[in-house]
């Protein structure tokens, strides 16, 4: 069977169902498997491969964590790759994920799309996105809107990037800027910094040195393979930090391709 295989690990049976009736309706994928905990899941694994799994973090009989810490002991058919997904925010709960060998961590309530997109990334564009309309309302554009902040944050945790620090909300918008202008990468210093810091109401002094400063979280955080996997090759090494312009347009240059699929 062509395609790929997917294992949702989800206690909740409403958020679970959701989502396997949503994977089973998209091109590329091929199988969709349930299990409501750990416990189960790993009877799954050990009977037949799976390319990727979903799973919760809190879960009855053995939770995520346990299941990721397993998965590594065991001799399975296959070791899927790992989306995390929880209502659980905190950035110690996202590091012992990653720790773990989870690829994406994505917090409750997200959308569907969103989810299928990080499953785009770890396919590798084998999976391809389905063609839609292009928007004709205002409302359409804000969903887009609202679908692109969800994918930044997305990203910017599971990479090491903590929502509290305020490097994290200008390279959001940072990046929200270059998607819409990229023109405006080639003018960072003469009108992003100055437009973000506008809207922060703060200088754009302070606007480079807090998102230099995430990068550099990021970077000795140690999670660089998590934006190689997004991109589908090796764009970074530890050994190599990229300018805050690079960051900026690497991210951008992704988001206006997925957006444009």
């Amino acid at each position: 069977m062509e395609g790929y295989r997917i294992l949702i690990v989800e206690d909740h049976v409403q958020s679970r169902t959701e989502m396997a009736e949503y994977l089973r309706k998209q091109e590329g994928i091929a199988l969709v498997r349930e299990a409501g905990n750990g416990a189960e899941a790993l009877k799954l694994l050990s009977e037949e491969p799976f390319e990727i799994m979903i799973t919760d973090i809190i879960m009855p009989q053995m939770d995520g964590y346990a299941l990721l810490e397993e998965m590594r002991r065991r001799s399975l058919p296959s070791h899927p790759q790992t989306i995390v997904v929880s209502a659980l925010s905190r950035d110690d709960f996202v590091t012992r994920a990653i720790e773990l060998g989870a690829t994406f961590y994505m917090v409750k309530p997200f959308d569907m799309r969103h989810l299928m997109s990080h499953i785009r990334d770890l396919s590798g564009g084998k999976i391809k996105p389905a063609g839609a309309a292009a928007p004709s309302s205002r409302e359409s554009q804000n969903r887009r809107v609202q679908t692109l902040d969800e994918r930044l944050g997305s990203l910017f945790l599971t990479i090491g990037i903590p929502a509290h620090i305020k490097g994290y909300q200008f390279l959001r918008q940072a990046v929200k800027m270059v998607v819409e202008d990229p023109d405006r990468i080639n003018r960072i210093t003469k009108e992003l910094y100055p437009g973000i810091a506008r809207h922060f109401g703060t200088s754009a002094s302070k606007v480079e040195r807090a998102i230099r400063h995430a990068i550099e979280v990021a970077w000795n955080r140690g999670r660089i393979e998590t934006l190689n996997t997004a991109f589908g090759c090796k764009v970074c090494t530890p050994e190599d930090k990229p300018t805050n312009g690079e960051f900026i347009a690497m991210i951008a240059d992704k988001l206006s391709m997925e957006r444009s699929a």
